[in-house]
């Protein structure tokens, strides 16, 4: 049986009482993974971290001179 056929043979077995709340279980599950996609960019960049030294914001210009070096290791 496939999966699909599994859970149909289930329903079957749902006393007609309870298939209202079994619908609207059913009908929240289908909601929920309609709305999962493909994360906005917003979403990505909020997971971007920077390590970089206490000052990097305020001295990014010294950094990019090459005044200054950060000890990272940037591939």
């Amino acid at each position: 049986m496939t999966t699909k056929e599994l859970v149909q043979a289930e329903i079957e077995r749902v006393s007609d009482e309870h298939l209202d709340e079994l619908y609207q279980l059913v009908k929240s599950f289908a909601e929920a993974k309609a709305s999962v996609g493909k994360p906005s960019l917003m979403s990505r960049l909020k997971h971007i971290t920077i390590e970089a030294p206490e000052d990097f914001a305020a001295n990014l210009d010294s950094y990019t001179d090459r005044e200054n070096r950060a000890d990272t290791n940037l591939c």
